[in-house]
């Protein structure tokens, strides 16, 4: 927390034009309501039980709502010291735990009039070059008070929209660049797809994390989607999934899907529970004659003594998962039942746990990889692939990705969908030799 004296001084001028600078370079301010925003603000609500939460802009004179759960027909209200401006001018989480007792924000248009605001809790949305560009906030009518993990929790909503934010800004000089070099529309869908997929995968502790995607057609935009990421505590969670369709409309599906899904897991990453979160915001967005879905895979990986992992995993009408034993057999990590995301009334999703042992590894894909078809026609299938990799030498999860890339080059026109593969293994344990590789 700061001291009164730093809570009280106004930016420098200096400080806050750059500041304002990076807000307009993002080119949110008087945007339309978004999905992904709505359900960071509506996630942070419910994880603090409060009615208010909003993604807030700090403009030069006003504070302008990206998302205002609970706030309805709020759209922005004028910037006045004690609540956002405060939380913009010095970066760090700020905490109100009674507005009325504090002389700071007990005159503040909230909070002397409706909604009569008398709790208020932010964390600051800062870009990598250290500019405050506004807040996450939760709010309630009612005093209280928050912890620690609650304060850390907040952090993690505003890193996720400055996540979005920067994907965007990403993919809005992307396009205005290729736009204005060239037209070549292969080279627009390759650029663009590679905003829609993590650039990288973290370093996991003791484990070898790999991932790929193949493109059936060059110059249009896939729907397959994978990522892995840190909980807060020793676990990590990981999905790979499938949107419907193809070009623009996937990729904005795709975004929704995948940053959903890493909201979802902020607040429960219970797999089957992630995924019905991602089933609500999928209906709520996609409503009425032109509902979008999607098939997905939602896993949480927990270390266990001897170099074991736990992994908990649930489906949403996805392929099964293998299982590649260090004995060298395939095992199909088999969820039936598990339906498509954002199209069922009351979609079931299913769930397995297994544990991956020393020279064991776990591989996700999307169903353009068995669904690729042999020069006679007939389709890998899962039986194929499973005897395709039991007879295949591999040592870790790059070694695994390298056999099935060798496949779905050996196959050639047989491909005809998108691809996307995360493998996931265990080293073996030192000095042994492992045989039927």
């Amino acid at each position: 927390m700061t001291s009164e004296a730093q809570r009280c001084a106004p930016p420098a001028p200096a400080d806050e034009r750059r500041r304002l600078r990076a807000v307009r370079r993002y080119h949110i301010l008087d945007t339309p309501p978004d999905g992904v925003f709505d359900r960071i603000a509506g996630l942070a609500a419910r994880f603090f039980d409060v009615p208010i939460a909003t993604v807030a802009i700090v403009d030069e004179d006003r504070v302008w709502f990206k998302s205002a759960h609970g706030l309805h027909g709020v759209r922005e209200v004028p910037r006045e010291p004690g609540l956002y401006a405060t939380a913009v001018a010095h970066g760090v989480p700020h905490v109100v735990p009674d507005t009325l007792a504090d002389p700071r924000t007990a005159d503040h248009p909230l909070v002397r009039g409706e909604p009569g605001i008398r709790f208020y809790a932010s964390a600051p949305i800062t870009t990598a070059d250290g500019h405050h560009l506004g807040s996450v906030d939760v709010l309630d009518t009612r005093p209280r008070r928050v912890s620690r993990e609650q304060i850390a929790a907040l952090q993690d909503f505003a890193a996720l929209v400055m996540d979005e934010l920067e994907l965007r800004l990403s993919a809005m000089r992307t396009v205005s660049s290729e736009r204005a070099l060239r037209t070549d529309a292969e080279r627009l869908a390759r650029t663009l797809q590679r905003t829609l997929l993590p650039p990288a995968l973290p370093q996991v502790p003791g484990l070898c994390a790999a991932a790929a995607y193949h493109t059936a057609s060059a110059d249009e935009v896939g729907g397959d989607f994978y990522d892995l990421f840190p909980l807060d505590d020793d676990r990590w969670a990981f999905f790979l999934g499938d949107v419907c369709g193809k070009g623009a409309d996937a990729a904005a599906l795709t975004s929704l899907t995948r940053y959903t899904l890493r909201a979802a897991a902020i607040y429960d990453p219970e797999p089957r529970t992630a995924l019905a979160n991602l089933d609500s915001v999928l209906k709520g967005e996609y409503q009425g004659d032109n509902p979008r879905y999607c098939t997905a895979l939602f896993g949480v990986l927990l270390p266990e003594p001897g170099g074991t992992f736990s992994v908990t995993l649930a489906s949403g009408g996805h392929p099964s998962a293998l299982a590649l034993r260090a004995d060298g057999t395939v095992e199909p990590l088999a969820t039936p039942g598990g339906q498509l995301i954002g199209l069922l009334p009351r979609p079931q999703f299913t769930g397995i746990t297994t544990r991956l042992a020393p020279g064991d590894a776990v591989l996700l894909y999307t169903d353009g990889l068995t669904e690729a078809r042999h020069p006679d026609g007939t389709m890998l299938g899962e039986e194929g692939l499973s005897a395709h990799l039991s007879a295949a030498a591999w040592q870790d999860a790059d070694g695994l990705l390298a056999v099935v890339d060798d496949l779905l080059t050996a196959l050639g026109a047989g491909v005809s969908d998108d691809t996307a593969l995360l493998a996931l293994s265990v080293p073996p344990v030192p000095h042994t030799t492992q045989e039927n590789r």
